[in-house]
């Protein structure tokens, strides 16, 4: 018998960036667990696919067009969320865009620096922040989980914008986990390392790249899409409603080699 603690059945979550890469990953197993889900994602073609794949598990599913870094807009998706879906018990912050190119951090211009930050940082703010309100107020709890990276904790050169949103949301989750938890809502932060999905593509196809890096990862492959899936799917759970305030790292161990 499967241990019911990850169960998910009645629980709503919302997923942003969830309709591609490691967001679809999560979306997937939460939906597979029971869960009804909302994905949020820039692309409404996208959407629509990740939609007829989610449909499968039987549950109800709905998407809808989001750029999180628009606070207005944030604020009326997840109005709508709720309307569709009812409730929101899990917010999954996973929406984020990469530096452009490989420039020195003298070269990064204030423009590459706020559209990093707008998405990456301001992003997850914004919803988590409509997210808490809807928590507090609705008194039962629930589960922010934020997709940080291992740039927050590594030194990534040529990246200080992306390592600085990424840090930021670590940061930023520690302190939500300290003020919402009287109130029984969770925040934890994911850190994933390589993950073979379109933002990595580029480097991932260097041969250069791959051939210092993949060797360098202990399990000797990328990650995928899948291996976010259990994550998603603990963290929602009312098993690990003790489990808060962490910064996970699911990299295959190449922060530790």
């Amino acid at each position: 018998m499967a241990y019911k603690g990850f169960d998910l059945t009645g629980k709503v979550s919302l997923i942003t960036g969830g309709n591609g890469g490691i967001g679809f990953g999560m979306a997937d197993a939460l939906a597979e667990a029971g869960a009804g889900v909302c994905i949020w994602g820039t692309n409404a073609t996208k959407n629509a696919a990740a939609i007829e794949k989610l449909k499968r598990h039987g549950g109800k599913v709905h998407a809808q067009t989001v750029d999180v870094a628009n606070e207005a807009a944030v604020d009326a998706a997840f109005a709508e969320t709720l309307k569709v879906m009812g409730k929101v018990d899990n917010c999954v912050a996973n929406s984020g865009v990469s530096g452009r190119g490989n420039k020195s951090f003298m070269e990064i211009t204030a423009d590459e620096w706020r559209r990093v930050l707008s998405v990456n940082l301001d992003g997850v703010f914004f919803t988590f922040r409509a997210a808490a309100r809807h928590m507090v107020e609705r008194g039962e709890g629930g589960s922010l989980v934020a997709m940080a990276s291992t740039a927050a904790i590594e030194g990534a050169a040529r990246s200080e914008h992306y390592a600085a949103s990424k840090g930021g949301v670590v940061s930023m989750v520690r302190a939500l986990a300290v003020e919402l938890a009287r109130y029984k809502i969770t925040a934890n932060s994911i850190l994933p390392g390589w993950i073979e999905t379109a933002m990595t593509a580029n480097a991932f196809n260097n041969e250069k790249f791959a051939g210092n890096v993949k060797p360098r990862i202990p399990v000797r492959r990328w990650g995928v899409e899948q291996d976010f899936g259990p994550i998603a799917v603990y963290l929602a759970s009312d098993a690990t409603k003790y489990t808060t305030g962490q910064s996970i790292v699911i990299d295959g161990g190449y922060t530790l080699f």
